[in-house]
């Protein structure tokens, strides 16, 4: 209740799925169409928001899930595995990247996985996402990692490495980025505050995470003064007329003309 409070929210539906996207785009008997529609969902709630895009604002096309852990020698394998796994888990689709500095390293990783497993209430959804959207990347330095952290562009990074904070200059492209051994994916998902509505598939290159901006609009405002239209009068005639729009220049010329005679058409006198 405090949280609706906070946001001043005065309708709340349970409603979900496919058929919620359609309702708050078009409206029902009981509610009235949105300007915008946000959030994740699965494939269908996906499809949906991608259909109606257009006719109403929507923040993105999300999914599936992904997570790329960046880990050295320093780190647990224990624990980059089971993060590894805690992203797989979701989705048969998931995909789950290891940027390591060894091949030893990434051995110990899928040893780790395998013994997890074991114990794994979802084993056979993690481990078909491990099979076929599984990719471990093998880099000689952190520069070369970094730099396929950016290629990648994860929804979900991990950093398993000492002094990981000392990094962050290095990435351009990433969703949420969860730095230290002690940082899981699981604490974004549930209780660490960032909204955890966040660009997939390589589009972090261009996408940022769901915010308060996505609820801003922007309006640009333009004033010219006389002495700034004649300024550029002759720029904005020029383009207009290569381009063959006629009215576009003439209403500069009209202006220009008002300005040096007092008269529309030019003439300094509009009796003669």
């Amino acid at each position: 209740r405090v949280v609706f409070s906070v946001a001043a929210a005065t309708e709340i539906y349970a409603v979900g799925g496919a058929q919620a996207v359609a309702a708050l785009a078009y409206g029902t008997e009981s509610i009235e169409p949105v300007c915008k529609i946000t959030g994740p969902g699965n494939a269908y709630v996906a499809a949906a928001k991608k259909i109606v895009s257009g006719d109403v604002g929507i923040d993105m096309i999300a999914g599936p899930s992904e997570v790329c852990v960046v880990a050295d020698e320093t780190a647990e394998p224990a624990l980059v595995a089971i993060d590894l796994m805690a992203q797989a888990e979701h989705d048969p689709l998931a995909s789950c990247y290891l940027v390591t500095f060894s091949e030893a390293y990434a051995d110990a990783v899928e040893a780790a996985v395998e013994k997890h497993l074991a114990s794994s209430t979802r084993a056979e959804i993690t481990t078909a996402s491990l099979a076929d959207q599984g990719l471990i990347v093998v880099c000689p330095d952190i520069p070369s990692a970094m730099e396929a952290v950016n290629v990648i562009a994860p929804e979900h990074l991990e950093i398993h490495m000492d002094h990981a904070f000392d990094l962050l200059g290095m990435i351009r492209n990433a969703g949420a980025i969860f730095l230290g051994a002690w940082t899981p994916e699981a604490v974004g998902d549930y209780v660490a505050g960032p909204n955890h509505t966040l660009p997939t598939g390589g589009t972090a290159r261009y996408a940022s995470p769901l915010s308060v901006d996505e609820f801003v609009k922007k309006s640009s405002v333009i004033q010219y003064s006389s002495a700034a239209l004649a300024n550029d009068a002759s720029a904005v005639m020029t383009i207009a007329e290569h381009e063959g729009l006629w009215a576009h220049a003439k209403s500069v010329e009209l202006r220009c003309n008002l300005m040096r005679t007092g008269n529309l058409y030019g003439i300094e006198d509009a009796d003669e």
